[in-house]
């Protein structure tokens, strides 16, 4: 029996960091107004770099940090909902970049939650005993995607790529996962919308590039959601609260991160928050954070580390990995 393990993280950011204050100069904000609501002060904003760019320096930071050459890569999936092209896929453009020629390469758009659904393909396709080794990377250059003129969104988002190496296992290393969708509140957080148009239904061409979004529902959302998703999946699996060592969840907002602790019980000393430095970097907020986790030493093999994603789709994802 096959099993898929977390061997090695990386993560690549732009250098350019914007504050809260150096927003304010923008739009009627502040650092206060903005801090106490989400706990966001930064952001890293690109200035030539794309998502590509940023998925290429985290692949080659993962290379340097396991003992796995290019061309022994056999998948290499990449989560974003901003990437270069509509085609070809990011994955495609890390896969040249890095040589890994033998790589099956694609993305996949699953917003906050598509690392974790990264993760979850890539254990599926080395447990059917297909791929050894799997590179999953959450790459987004939202900044490209924000009305600088909209105070309720502009703030909140930031650019950023992180990642991790998933191997075939003798042991388990992911060892359970709560995914799940729901369609029906959708457009309560959209981006980049692009209506239909031609020369034969005499529609005019445009675009809306633009984050929308309604901060009351996906507040909601969250906050219910997830817990419950989380608690179903501890049960099934036999897990109690006390035997998780560390929760990295996706970094939107502190105070939904509050609330969820306070459900599930499981003391917020044990999260791991970073999005006062980075803001929401969807797909890329969780390996980000956990790749510093891992930098700092904060994490160690064999800790039980809960990763719990959430966003526009609407989608979820949490899992429970042994590192």
């Amino acid at each position: 029996m096959y099993f898929s393990k977390l061997i090695a993280t990386g993560a690549c950011v732009p250098k350019t960091v914007i504050s809260n204050q150096k927003l304010s100069e923008l739009v009627d904000t502040s650092d206060e107004w903005i801090s106490s609501r989400t706990g966001i002060r930064n952001r890293h904003f690109a200035q030539t770099e794309n998502a590509s760019d940023l998925a290429i320096g985290t692949a080659r930071q993962i290379l340097s940090r396991c003992q796995i050459a290019p061309e022994d890569i056999d998948l290499i999936i990449v989560a974003t909902v901003s990437g270069d092209y509509t085609t070809p896929s990011v994955a495609c453009l890390v896969q040249a970049a890095i040589g890994a020629k033998n790589a099956l390469a694609f993305d996949i758009s699953a917003a906050c939650s598509g690392f974790i659904f990264g993760l979850s393909v890539a254990d599926k396709y080395i447990r059917a005993g297909i791929y050894k080794n799997a590179l999953i990377i959450g790459s987004e250059l939202l900044s490209k995607y924000l009305n600088f003129n909209d105070r309720s969104t502009c703030v909140l988002f930031g650019d950023g790529s992180g990642g991790a190496m998933v191997v075939r296992s003798d042991e388990p290393g992911l060892l359970c996962e709560a995914l799940g969708s729901d369609g029906e509140r959708g457009l309560s957080l959209t981006c980049g919308h692009v209506p239909t148009s031609s020369p034969f239904n005499g529609l005019p061409r445009g675009t809306d590039p633009y984050v929308h979004m309604d901060g009351r529902v996906i507040f909601d959302f969250a906050t219910r959601t997830v817990p419950k998703s989380v608690e179903e999946m501890l049960e099934k699996q036999g897990v109690g609260i006390e035997d998780i060592d560390l929760v990295v969840p996706h970094q939107a907002n502190s105070r939904i991160v509050e609330i969820i602790s306070r459900k599930l019980k499981i003391p917020m000393e044990k999260f791991y928050l970073n999005m006062h430095e980075y803001a929401n970097t969807s797909s890329a907020s969780i390996p980000i954070a956990l790749n510093e986790l891992v930098e700092n030493g904060r994490i160690t093999p064999g800790m039980t580390v809960l990763f719990c994603g959430f966003g526009a789709g609407l989608t979820w994802g949490n899992m429970l990995i042994r590192m």
